[in-house]
């Protein structure tokens, strides 16, 4: 796995964050220095997909970037037949991904997609999984595409997503983001890398807290939901048609 040393030196100005080639080399690591509880968030995602999956239905990864969900989701299906729709806007990422899933047995039943996720269809699908993506669409977007998902969702269906979060009150809100950059130090990034990716994420990466997402989610029609994971300021929940 190639290091993330992409904002240790000083880039000044600092140019928009992109899933260009660059982060793609780097995804993985970045992912799991920079989302606390990742592999934890993936690995159980993953158990619920036999859980919820209903035979010759759809299974959705809206936002795949470089395959962790769909390589976890083929061990976890084991010998059951599915058909996963990984789909993302960053064909850099889908390169990589490509290489992963043509090495797994299982991974000529995942169908992946060059595609803006609003502009796919939503059809039989038992599951549903958006992992941080929400985040990077407008939030008109954000409302259509929870509202596609629940229509296209089977009844018994489930929804399946994570996103970063902040809290409604300040101070609370403050902490939380002092915590989540004390993990990032921990996890071998500078102060000027924090600063750099902040800034380079401002005005892209726009984050709801939890009543925002729970409001979006009920609106669409889902009434049986579950927030099963959190860590101050990442969430994420469970939804059932």
């Amino acid at each position: 796995m190639k290091r993330d040393t992409i904002y240790d030196h000083d880039r000044r100005p600092v140019p928009p964050f992109a899933f260009n080639d660059q982060v793609a080399a780097v995804f993985d690591d970045m992912i799991k220095r920079s989302i606390p509880l990742y592999d934890e968030v993936i690995q159980r995602q993953a158990q619920l997909i036999p859980a919820f999956y209903q035979e010759n239905t759809r299974i959705y990864d809206l936002g795949c970037s470089t395959g962790n969900l769909g390589v976890a989701a083929c061990e976890a299906m084991g010998e059951s037949p599915f058909h996963m729709i990984a789909v993302d806007n960053s064909a850099s990422m889908l390169t990589i991904y490509d290489e992963r899933r043509r090495a797994l047995p299982a991974g000529g039943q995942i169908e992946l997609v060059n595609d803006d996720v609003t502009r796919i269809a939503i059809e039989n699908a038992s599951i549903v999984i958006i992992n941080f993506t929400l985040q990077f669409l407008s939030l008109a977007n954000r409302d259509r595409l929870i509202d596609c998902v629940y229509k296209g969702l089977r009844p018994g269906g489930v929804l399946l997503f994570s996103e970063k979060i902040v809290h409604a009150d300040e101070d609370f809100s403050t902490l939380q983001q002092d915590f989540y950059y004390r993990f990032k130090r921990e996890n071998g990034y500078s102060d000027l890398a924090i600063a750099q990716k902040r800034e380079a994420l401002e005005k892209i990466l726009i984050p709801e807290t939890v009543g925002d997402h729970l409001k979006r989610v009920n609106s669409a029609g889902f009434k049986r939901l579950d927030i099963w994971l959190k860590w101050f300021n990442f969430c994420s929940w469970m939804c059932q048609k």
